[in-house]
């Protein structure tokens, strides 16, 4: 087979794979909505003082999505992916019941 045949055949599947392996960025995607039905199912809030502690046993204070294992970004980010929320940022200041202390 033509070497240049097969290289035009091939830069789609590996300009695909390139982009789905790139790592989120907080501006591509919008903010998760307090509203949203998965969002409301966790408990999330963007600001930890606002969760309800009998509500959400598991809450301790200080626990932020900044210090969660789940957020997707250095903890100085104020917004960042969430792998329970694709295609939404989460403010780094906020909680869910989903809260994972992240690992060092």
């Amino acid at each position: 087979m033509n070497t240049r045949r097969l290289f035009l055949q091939l830069l789609p599947a590996s300009g695909a794979t390139w982009l789905l392996t790139q790592p989120a960025s907080a501006q591509q995607y919008p903010r998760l909505d307090e509203a949203d039905l998965r969002a409301v199912e966790l408990g999330y809030v963007e600001d930890a003082a606002r969760v309800d502690a009998k509500k959400y046993p598991k809450y301790r204070p200080g626990q932020l999505c900044t210090t969660c294992d789940l957020y997707q970004a250095k903890p100085t980010q104020p917004w960042a992916p969430c792998t329970l929320f694709p295609r939404r940022v989460v403010a780094g200041k906020g909680w869910c019941d989903a809260f994972r202390t992240r690992s060092t």
